[in-house]
């Protein structure tokens, strides 16, 4: 329900951004692109919170006074606080030319770049509120990361045209509302989490724990960076044939996402579950959870897929009346439904593959899934071999079964090696005793 709430509210931005005109809706499109990108460091942090946490709860670790608990959530914030900076000098270096690569016109341009420079400015308030989100889920507390996610939607309702219109901001009042609502969110959650493990926050820089969470961290953030940086290169090959063209396929990738949104709540779920079970010693559990996942995700595709193929062109033209941009979202919505299932299971094989602590396999899938083996097709199929742009649809689909397949082999691989170590540690513990 959080993810839901979080889908909504993007395209409560869209929908607002189409108040002020196609080019602002556009504009949008072009400029959450960039920032994401930018930002796409600092996402895994939330993953590594919870991988190094979760293991510390199953272990019983809350009941020395919450001490070990305390370290990772200081130096998560600590690491937070340094992603934001990193996010920020990046954008005064790179956010200008990379809005123009996605094929911003110059009227374009300055709207995109009103949005950017304000989110990047409140940047701390989207990774202090990741890890602390990771931080609760490792706890079992997600619904106070989801009530957080709710009252920014309704929020979002109120602040949007406040700045948009009241103060006459245009563009970078969806941004201003942004970032004042990731702000609040941040210090509740924040807030949430001191009071659960009765501890005074504070931002810490101990190195050897920072070495153990980039081991967590960075992979996932790779990860984020190849799905980020794979869907900003879809956006340029788009943008080859208009800026419009971005626009329709954002609005149809943010209905996309609402659709999955209880796929990537399952996600977290089987990310806590098994984390825990990893740390307790119950490994015949975290297979049960992995087939458990599956079955759930599947029975959200039988529901899902209907929709997103029927009911598309109802769906996308609530935010926008241009033809254009209408036709290109709902056939990016028909075109993907295929590969709707395939995305429930490369999110569950990742997520208990992260549970696991093997990051390194999801990384490396995530490169080739995201970017290296898409980027190579669409370029020679769009730029060399002057194919319309509806093949980088049908590619997206192609490359997401196949790596589904992949992920889903791989996962149940690990996991009979799991259960083979299991076997194994009381016979060699037994012949141990039996020398003695």
């Amino acid at each position: 329900m959080g993810m839901v709430f979080n889908t909504l509210y993007n395209l409560t931005d869209i929908w607002f951004a189409g108040y002020l005109g196609d080019d602002a809706l556009t504009a949008l499109s072009i400029a959450g692109s960039v920032f994401f990108l930018l930002l796409s460091i600092g996402l895994g942090i939330q993953t590594g919170a919870s991988a190094m946490i979760a293991p510390d709860v199953g272990r019983g670790a809350m009941n020395d006074g919450t001490r070990q608990v305390k370290g990772w959530v200081d130096n998560v914030c600590g690491m937070a606080i340094g992603f934001s900076i990193m996010s920020l000098l990046l954008g005064a270096l790179a956010a200008r030319p990379l809005v123009v690569l996605l094929g911003a016109e110059p009227h374009i341009e300055p709207l995109a770049m009103e949005y950017l420079w304000v989110t990047l400015a409140g940047s701390v308030g989207f990774t202090l509120s990741f890890g602390a989100a990771g931080a609760l889920m490792a706890l079992g507390d997600t619904k106070s990361n989801r009530n957080a996610l709710a009252i920014g939607f309704v929020a979002n309702f109120v602040l949007n045209p406040l700045f948009m219109f009241g103060l006459g901001l245009g563009v970078a009042g969806i941004a201003l509302a942004t970032v004042t609502i990731k702000l609040a969110t941040a210090f509740y959650l924040l807030s949430v989490l001191a009071k659960r493990l009765n501890i005074c926050i504070r931002p810490a820089f101990d190195w050897a724990r920072w070495q153990a969470l980039l081991k967590q961290v960075l992979p996932a953030s790779f990860n984020m960076v190849t799905i980020v940086l794979g869907g900003f290169i879809t956006v340029a090959l788009i943008g080859q044939f208009g800026s419009h063209h971005v626009a329709g396929y954002t609005v149809g990738l943010r209905l996309e996402q609402l659709l999955l949104l209880p796929a990537l709540g399952l996600n977290s779920a089987v990310m806590a579950v098994a984390g825990q079970n990893m740390g307790a010693g119950q490994h015949a559990r975290v297979a049960e959870t992995y087939q458990k996942s599956l079955l759930v995700g599947l029975a959200m595709a039988v529901v899902s897929v209907p929709v997103m193929y029927f009911f598309s062109p109802l769906m996308v033209g609530l935010f926008t009346d241009a033809e254009e941009i209408q036709r290109t979202g709902v056939t990016y919505l028909r075109i993907d439904a295929l590969a709707f299932y395939a995305y429930v299971v490369l999110f569950q094989s990742v997520a208990l593959l992260q549970a696991m602590r093997k990051p390194l396999f999801p990384m490396y899938l995530g490169i080739a899934r995201q970017l290296v083996v898409p980027a190579a097709i669409n370029y020679a199929l769009i730029v060399l071999w002057g194919y319309p742009m509806v093949s980088i649809f049908y590619t997206i689909v192609v490359v997401v079964m196949v790596s589904a397949v992949i992920a889903h082999f791989y996962t149940r691989r690990e996991i009979r090696r799991l259960a083979h170590h299991e076997l194994l540690t009381p016979i060699t513990l037994k012949s141990k005793n039996t020398r003695r």
